[in-house]
């Protein structure tokens, strides 16, 4: 049975989602304020929690930044049920984590279907994780420290990023490494003018923030989740304890650092001599190879694509009409299909 913490401070709402709840064979344990929800929430380790966001003592904005920092609690499924229906206030609460948002009044089967949704959206995930575990068998070779790095990371709880959530800000302190698991990692710096420019995209495998780490420096730049991610997290003690114990896993992550400063090079020399159209068919076929398992499309906004290429979104549309018509490429939404992948390999500059 399904456990549900409700944390609600208004006692005549509170008592009619515990009746909805227990009717459907939930297991249902309340809390009226944060404080208290918070406590709850690490001790019987619901499947998932509701909780209202204007609440005494602890808004349910400060119940979810407590929930996330605790490595027991900070993938349970979190869904705000609110009076305030404010643009501003749903972004926030999806950026900070949450994973749905109900406004009052909602009805029995709108409650239900969001339960429902994200427990079963949670399983799902649970299975990527389980896939990309065994993928990281072609990593390891019969050197003890990368047998003990995959052990580690087999042993860590993996953390669920929704799509558009933030991993850290430029400035936080760096204090772990992450391992993408499952999903797409963007990571983006802010121009003086207030433009994002995109320094890389991290997927399935790729570690990130490993030359800060090793730099002992703040992140250099805002990482977000391009879509829903499964990613495992260890502090960073533990990731200098194995550089200094293990000699094969120093020289694995001096390998990747190379190679990320190389194509780091590489992207500013791009954005520095090339003309806008070669550019944005650049970061096209870059993200195509990064998606060598998809056959011949990718999937990106136009604004990440414009932050890819360093140049304006209205300029990227510009662009990709060209493309069409000149017979390069497909587009539906966001998904763009390379149609002549040759001629767009040999575009000049």
């Amino acid at each position: 049975m399904n456990k549900v913490l409700v944390i609600e401070d208004h006692n005549e709402i509170r008592e009619n989602i515990v009746e909805i709840l227990e009717l459907a064979d939930y297991e249902v344990s309340v809390a009226k304020n944060g404080k208290q929800g918070v406590e709850m929430a690490t001790i019987i380790l619901p499947n998932i929690i509701l909780c209202d966001i204007m609440m005494p003592e602890l808004d349910g904005y400060g119940v979810l930044y407590l929930l996330n920092k605790n490595p027991e609690t900070t993938n349970i499924p979190f869904i705000f049920i609110t009076a305030k229906s404010e643009r501003m206030d749903m972004r926030k609460g999806m950026e900070m984590g949450a994973d749905d948002y109900l406004t009052k009044p909602f009805g029995r089967l709108e409650l239900l279907n969001a339960i429902e949704t994200r427990l079963k959206k949670k399983d799902v995930m649970q299975h990527f994780y389980s896939q990309s575990l065994d993928k990281l068998d072609k990593l390891v070779s019969k050197n003890n420290g990368l047998n003990e790095l995959k052990k580690i990371i087999a042993e860590r709880k993996s953390r669920f990023y929704k799509k558009s959530q933030i991993l850290y800000y430029e400035g936080d302190s760096a204090v772990g490494v992450y391992l993408v698991l499952s999903g797409k990692i963007k990571t983006i710096k802010m121009t003086q003018e207030g433009r994002e420019l995109m320094t890389g995209i991290y997927q399935s495998d790729d570690f990130l923030g490993t030359n800060i780490i090793l730099s002992n420096k703040p992140y250099d730049d805002t990482a977000t989740a391009l879509e829903d991610s499964c990613l495992c997290y260890f502090p960073k003690a533990q990731f200098d304890e194995l550089l200094r114990l293990y000699p094969d896993v120093a020289e694995k992550f001096l390998k990747i650092l190379s190679n990320d400063i190389r194509n780091k090079d590489e992207y500013l020399l791009q954005l520095a001599y090339q003309s806008v159209r070669k550019r944005v068919a650049e970061a096209i076929l870059r993200l195509f190879l990064q998606n060598h398992n998809e056959v011949d499309s990718i999937s990106i906004s136009r604004d990440d694509l414009a932050a890819l290429s360093g140049t304006a979104s209205e300029t990227v549309s510009r662009t990709l009409t060209e493309f069409k018509n000149e017979g390069l490429i497909e587009k539906k939404g966001s998904k763009i299909k390379i149609i002549n992948l040759e001629q767009m390999s040999k575009l000049k500059n």
